[in-house]
């Protein structure tokens, strides 16, 4: 801001800086100030999060409304939404759909999906820092596997894995977690090669820092932000490939609920239970939204070129 001074034979010129409610602010307080100003990340957060706790607390919620997830009765099959003692009608087998929905929830985003990503997203992270740390042999052999494992179809892939080995949570996990490291390792790589040439890289190794060390405590803080957005976007990602792979046949086999199974199994009864449809299918294209919305807002969140308004 430019300012005169009054005297009229004074020709100084005043320089003021115009104010900016964000000075001395760190890039983690900007972030969190712009997320809490973004509405649609935090309605997708709070979505997430009611989701999450009602799949936690799915037996409670079973036993408070007197109904079984494994419970069997014929003679209420394919009741619709709203009839009497089910909330969300039954199943073909009239078992009680909301709590099949979930305990599907518990199993889908708590037990394979975030594990899995945690798994891909560890792996990931740290051939990503070693590679592009070190460079040289290192890096030219981690890009030949990931050329290799790219050059594959990911669901061919994916489909020979789970048929040779027997299909379960555990081994979904395993699977997803073990094949999904690669555009990981790619994008934590690249940020490792620029950071690594910075001052404080430089600063840390003229001071005598291990490797391990520089790694570990100074790049990696430094991509906490890209590993918050990648896990996000994985986690919705692996939420349809598991649905993905129960349309195939290679996904959690019955009984044990999936989002992904229950509307593979309900695509026969489409007729009759319209409901086993939609709800699996909504929740599936929810979720999944609501994650890459999250991913988005973080990804706006720390960028260190962002205006605030």
């Amino acid at each position: 801001m430019l300012t005169r001074s009054q005297d009229p034979e004074s020709t100084i010129v005043q320089i003021s800086p115009e104010p900016h409610d964000s000075n001395g602010m760190s890039l983690m307080q900007l972030a969190m100030r712009r997320l809490r100003r973004d509405r649609l990340t935090l309605i997708a957060i709070g979505f997430l999060l009611t989701l999450a706790l009602l799949a936690f607390a799915a037996p409670l919620i079973e036993q408070a409304l007197g109904v079984s997830y494994t419970r069997t009765d014929v003679t209420n099959a394919f009741q619709p939404v709203n009839s009497p003692g089910h909330l969300l009608g039954t199943d073909d087998l009239g078992r009680d759909h909301l709590a099949r929905l979930l305990y599907a929830g518990q199993v889908s985003l708590l037990w394979i999906a975030i594990p899995a990503a945690l798994l891909s997203l560890g792996i990931g992270v740290l051939l990503g820092v070693m590679t592009g740390y070190y460079g040289g042999v290192v890096d030219d052999i981690v890009n030949w596997i990931i050329t290799t494992l790219n050059s594959i179809p990911s669901l061919f892939l994916l489909l020979i894995v789970s048929a040779v080995l027997s299909p379960g949570p555990t081994t979904l996990v395993l699977v997803l977690g073990l094949l999904g490291w690669t555009g990981t390792t790619r994008l934590v790589r690249g940020e490792t090669l620029s950071i690594r040439e910075r001052e404080f890289i430089i600063s840390a190794k003229a001071l005598g820092a291990s490797p391990w060390r520089i790694m570990f405590h100074h790049i990696v803080p430094n991509l906490m932000s890209i590993v918050v957005i990648t896990l996000a976007i994985d986690i919705g990602t692996l939420i349809l490939v598991e649905s993905a792979l129960s349309f195939l046949g290679l996904g959690v086999k019955p009984p044990i609920p999936t989002w992904g199974n229950m509307l593979t199994n309900a695509q026969t009864f489409f007729t009759k239970g319209v409901h086993l449809v939609i709800i699996p299918g909504m929740l599936i294209t929810t979720t999944v939204l609501c994650l890459y919305v999250i991913g988005d807002g973080i990804r706006d969140a720390f960028d260190p070129t962002a205006v605030d308004k």
